[in-house]
């Protein structure tokens, strides 16, 4: 039997190990604003980046530079068009609605003019109105509201503040894009030489899990958002192809799109006022389309195609989301599916010592390889030979 005695040298190693951790724990808590532009600027270069291969070597176009330069163009051009065909019919409905409402308030009581009606309503009752602002509940009420007024101004200075780090972070984007292989190389030499085995194969483990989360949920949102278009347009639902694809975009997070219930009750009150249906006709029959997409959701597409792309059982894919989202809320239903799938594969190697395809280091390593061509690669030395020559071809 290994003698597993714990001496005093691996004791210090692993305390010091353990306040490391908290030191980089808490460094990276205190400069949480300061890194997140750089973060999020990673996500969307991991995203990218496959993009950009593609219009580089594929396409041929010239040049680092230039390649990504065109792939933000595309991505901007898509992004433009699905807003194109949301937003301003999403206004014209509202814009419908208030004229409705101000009609049938002309109706019930017969004033043509209601900004005129209000001031001559002031006007005539400046003295009451005085006198309630003098009262002591009233400044009270002023008292409790300011500090949330000043709140709101404090969250507007962060929105302010934010879209300065949007632009920090389209800069880091650039960036990131222009050396992506070298800094995606280099990444693992941040730790020592003796655990970058581990962490390589964790990177590549985790690589692998979350191309495969991406395909397939991206797959799922897109069944999710024609089947509503589809559902919609039968029921001649208002603003049918916009609200379905809205709903497809919110599907790309598991369950986020029963948002859509909001703007569903808002564009029946609508019909019914401009046709004179009944209201709870036409809400029930648009949360009777709503409910049979998320029937077939839960019961065929998130199974068949979340189930086939991370390698899980269908009880076991929903039991994951369940856990997750009750232990981390939105951000589990978020990394649910790929952590349950690294969990299981980890618990699969170092635990139970399955062999298999799936859980061989040599597997995962050939997997983070091979998909290399499809997502953002990972550090291996194998893959960084092939980015050079990839190179170094002909532009």
């Amino acid at each position: 039997m290994i003698d597993k005695t714990i001496t005093f040298d691996k004791f210090v190693r692993w305390m010091l190990a353990g306040l490391l951790a908290v030191a980089i724990l808490y460094v990276l808590n205190y400069l949480g604003g300061v890194l997140l532009p750089f973060f999020v600027a990673w996500l969307l270069a991991y995203l990218i980046y496959p993009i950009v291969k593609f219009v580089q070597y594929r396409l041929h176009v010239p040049g680092r530079v230039l390649s990504i330069i065109v792939s933000l163009a595309f991505l901007v051009a898509v992004i433009g068009g699905i807003v194109y065909l949301i937003i301003p019919p999403m206004v014209d409905q509202f814009e419908k609605l208030g004229g409705l409402v101000t009609r049938y308030l002309h109706e019930k009581t017969h004033i043509s003019n209601f900004p005129l009606a209000i001031r001559t309503w002031i006007e005539t009752n400046s003295q009451a109105i005085q006198d309630v602002f003098k009262s002591d509940e009233v400044k009270q009420a002023l008292s409790d509201t300011m500090p949330k007024l000043f709140s709101f101004i404090g969250q507007t200075a962060n929105v302010i503040i934010s879209v300065v780090a949007s632009l920090i972070t389209l800069l880091y984007l650039f960036f990131i894009l222009l050396d992506y292989e070298k800094l995606a190389a280099g990444f693992i030499k941040i730790f020592p030489p003796k655990s970058r085995p581990f962490w390589q194969e964790l990177i590549n483990d985790v690589e692998r899990e979350l191309n495969s989360y991406i395909r397939g949920q991206s797959l799922v949102a897109l069944c999710i958002g024609i089947l509503f278009c589809i559902g919609f347009t039968i029921i001649d639902f208002p603003m049918a192809i916009g609200l379905g694809i809205m709903i497809g975009i919110m599907s790309l997070i598991p369950y986020v799109h029963g948002l859509a219930l909001i703007p569903m009750v808002l564009l029946s009150l609508l019909k019914a006022a401009d046709t004179g249906q009944n209201f709870w006709i036409i809400l029930a029959s648009a949360v009777g389309v709503f409910l049979v997409v998320q029937l077939i959701t839960d019961m065929v597409l998130t199974p068949k195609i979340m189930g086939k792309a991370m390698g899980l059982n269908p009880a076991v894919l929903l039991l994951s989301l369940s856990v997750w989202g009750a232990l981390l809320g939105f951000i589990g239903l978020i990394i649910a599916l790929p952590l349950t799938t690294l969990i299981i594969a980890y618990y699969q190697r170092y635990v139970t010592k399955e062999a298999g395809e799936a859980t061989t280091p040599e597997a995962s390593h050939a997997n983070g390889q091979g998909q290399a061509g499809t997502a953002a690669p990972s550090p291996p030395a194998t893959q960084c030979a092939t980015e050079d020559m990839a190179e170094k071809q002909p532009e």
